[in-house]
């Protein structure tokens, strides 16, 4: 049996079919693993490339969700580095009303009041911390809790909530960042049904540029 081991029960609830997440590659990690994130692997493939645990990556998914729904969307800042991520992160921000910052995060933005740009998140949603650890620093400095979604090689230090997944995968960023989008909504109230999400998983894809030959 493969990464879907669960009953059929269980895959009735899952937040999406699970063949899609393996469509996407959600829980393809990399050949490396960290010491944190040993307990949301599965197996490993034949080309040494670790294989995350299915039904942890959807439970993960649905806790964060809960977990930001909680707070004021202007409290919850979403960070994003890598061109897939950003694109995942700013259509979330966009549907849910949630801050934005993408690229490098400057030292002080957290700590330092007299920044321009100063700001005081209730609660962050990191898409890698590698590439972020700055906004992690930040964050561990001032207690604000972190949500992060993290590979098999990513250490997970100060990460209150571990997402386990592809975090650089341009199809597994998008479902991601969808689902953690409309649960919220339902979570907010906002929308009672899945139907009535009005977004598909293509709208949070980064856009790729067919070249000529």
């Amino acid at each position: 049996m493969d990464a879907t081991a669960a009953t059929t029960e269980q895959q009735q609830e899952t937040l999406i079919d699970q063949s899609l997440y393996l469509e996407v590659g959600i829980h393809i990690g990399t050949k490396v693993k960290t010491p944190g994130m040993k307990r949301f692997i599965y197996k490993v493939r034949e080309d040494s490339l670790y294989l995350l645990n299915l039904n942890t990556i959807d439970q993960r998914i649905k806790l964060a969700a809960k977990t930001l729904a909680r707070y004021d969307p202007k409290d919850i800042i979403v960070t994003a580095s890598r061109i897939y991520s950003v694109a995942a992160a700013t259509k979330f921000a966009e549907i849910t009303g949630t801050k934005l910052l993408t690229g490098r995060v400057m030292p002080g933005i957290f700590t330092n009041p007299n920044r321009k740009d100063f700001t005081e998140p209730e609660i962050l949603l990191i898409s890698d911390n590698r590439n972020e650890r700055q906004a992690v620093k930040e964050a561990n400095k001032t207690n604000i809790p972190i949500i992060a979604l993290c590979d098999t090689d990513n250490w997970i230090k100060f990460v209150d909530l571990v997402i386990p997944c592809n975090n650089k995968g341009r199809r597994s960023l998008a479902l991601i960042y969808f689902l953690l989008s409309r649960e919220f909504m339902k979570e907010k109230g906002l929308i009672k049904t899945n139907e009535e999400f009005q977004y598909k998983i293509s709208d949070f894809e980064a856009k790729v540029e067919m070249k000529a030959r």
